[in-house]
């Protein structure tokens, strides 16, 4: 991810979201939130390259800027609690991603944290439906923003994404997980079978 295209098309692509040049400038490009209007990325060229600014967590601030020599000190904001990213190229985007939706997640009241915790509940060797993660993340009505948050997995390796599937045991489509077959195979790996696409409820469910 080097454009602030790319940046604001996933800043974007979380719920209730909308874009916003407040400064009268068109080089500052923010994403707010709706109803409380908090800004959690703000993207604005600066010496060459494009620069995020997105909120962080005290524990993660310094992981992040050891991490990545692109990842400073918010530049004109709170140092305490924002990163700025520099899109230099040098950062993965997975990374780059991982930090828009961590800063997405402390500006709102957003489930995404709350569905994550749910999800690393599922045994290994089991699976559970998007309605059964909703319940466990505390409403059992938001269960198509399970499968939104699901498909921002900002950690793949510590949230077991692969072990959610529909409430008739089926699993996701081609495109999720890195291809088809991907899900059906991780799943295999902890001895759930999937039969033409799907998992017998029944016999591996919760």
């Amino acid at each position: 991810m080097t454009t602030r295209e790319e940046a604001l098309e996933y800043g974007l692509s979380f719920p209730y979201t909308y874009r916003e040049a407040p400064f009268h400038d068109p080089n500052w490009q923010l994403v707010r939130v709706e109803g409380s209007k908090r800004a959690f990325l703000w993207t604005y060229e600066r010496n060459g390259h494009m620069n995020l600014n997105v909120k962080v967590k005290p524990e993660w601030r310094d992981f992040w800027r050891r991490a990545y020599p692109s990842v400073i000190p918010g530049w004109h904001q709170n140092k305490e609690h924002w990163n700025t990213i520099i899109l230099d190229g040098s950062i993965p985007d997975e990374d780059v991603k991982r930090m828009i939706a961590e800063s997405y997640d402390l500006v709102t009241d957003s489930p995404s944290g709350r569905i994550y915790e749910a999800v690393q509940q599922i045994p290994r060797g089991r699976v559970a439906t998007y309605g059964q993660v909703a319940e466990m993340a505390g409403d059992k009505k938001m269960a198509r923003a399970v499968g939104n948050a699901l498909h921002r997995n900002p950690r793949p390796g510590e949230i077991p994404c692969h072990r959610v599937v529909n409430s008739k045991g089926e699993l996701a489509g081609e495109f999720a997980f890195g291809g088809a077959g991907v899900q059906a195979a991780l799943l295999l790996e902890e001895g759930v079978i999937a039969v033409d696409g799907k998992v017998d409820l029944k016999k591996y469910g919760m």
